[in-house]
């Protein structure tokens, strides 16, 4: 088994947390993995992206150039990636953000999910990147749900462990979301 995922948006949306969490549930579950994240020269508001690849032997580098999977979490990160997803990947998109009709892909799996939206539904808007995170996870079974729940506390911040309820519930939205649709 191999994968990469190239998970992409604003600074200050928690993409290189939501990369830090799979990398985590890869190596519970065994795995090798790779994680590189990108950031942009502004911080907050500039443009960030990691990449992860997991696979069950040694990765020989952690880049890629067209990726089978992207999570773009805004338009510039979709205009950027969408193009590199390889025919037959996996492309999720945050609607509440990105407009639908920018997807142009027909050869690659797209869930469409208004991750602000939900997470707002939820109570906490910062959480956003935890419905992305679910979905990606539920549609892809690169690794379980119960894996990314259990590494959870790793990634976040110990004075943040009180988010953990709230974040387990974005994620499990996420992943139902993503079981529908």
């Amino acid at each position: 088994m191999y994968t990469d995922v190239i998970m992409a948006g604003f600074g200050g949306q928690g993409i290189m947390l939501i990369g830090d969490i799979l990398t985590y549930a890869a190596m519970h579950e065994n795995k090798r993995v790779t994680y590189m994240p990108t950031y942009g020269v502004e911080m907050r508001g500039g443009t960030a992206n990691c990449t992860i690849m997991i696979s069950d032997e040694e990765i020989g580098s952690p880049m890629t150039g067209h990726p089978y999977s992207v999570i773009v979490m805004n338009g510039p990160s979709l205009v950027k990636f969408q193009p590199k997803v390889r025919p037959g990947g996996f492309l999720l998109v945050n609607t509440s953000l990105v407009e639908a009709t920018a997807v142009t892909r027909a050869d690659i799996d797209t869930l469409l999910l208004p991750a602000n939206d939900i997470a707002l539904e939820l109570g906490n808007g910062k959480i956003a990147n935890m419905v992305a995170l679910g979905g990606y996870v539920e549609r892809t079974q690169v690794v379980s749900l119960e894996s990314i729940k259990k590494t959870l506390p790793k990634a976040i911040a110990e004075r943040y462990h009180k988010t953990l309820p709230i974040n387990i519930k974005a994620i499990e939205t996420g992943a139902q979301l993503a079981r529908r649709g």
